[in-house]
């Protein structure tokens, strides 16, 4: 199982306890269809994409998304949640040929 390396933002930079913030996800894969040929054998690449993302705040599901084949390589996920305390953010992730990888993010909201 290849070592992944994914990134998590959290914007804006400064926020507080209430705050709605965008996090963001992006993730090193290659994202293989399936469907294309390689140059110089002219067999087709085996499929190989992620399928599943979940987005965890202080280990309770916050989302959850269904991927498809067709996301670009490098994916680029992003969704808005409310800042409710300190803690972390976690997004696991799983692919078709069953790897699992995880990142987190520690949450530091300032003081109002």
């Amino acid at each position: 199982m290849a070592k992944r390396k994914s990134l998590i933002k959290i914007k804006p930079k400064k926020y507080k306890v209430g705050d709605i913030v965008k996090v963001d996800f992006i993730v090193i894969h290659p994202m293989e269809t399936g469907m294309r040929k390689d140059k110089k054998t002219g067999k087709y690449v085996t499929a190989h994409y992620i399928n599943d993302v979940q987005f965890f705040y202080n280990d309770k599901l916050v989302t959850k998304m269904v991927v498809w084949e067709t996301v670009s390589t490098n994916p680029y996920f992003s969704i808005n949640m409310k800042i409710t305390g300190p803690g972390k953010i976690k997004v696991v992730y799983k692919d078709n040929t069953g790897e699992v990888h995880e990142k987190t993010k520690k949450v530091k909201p300032k003081k109002a």
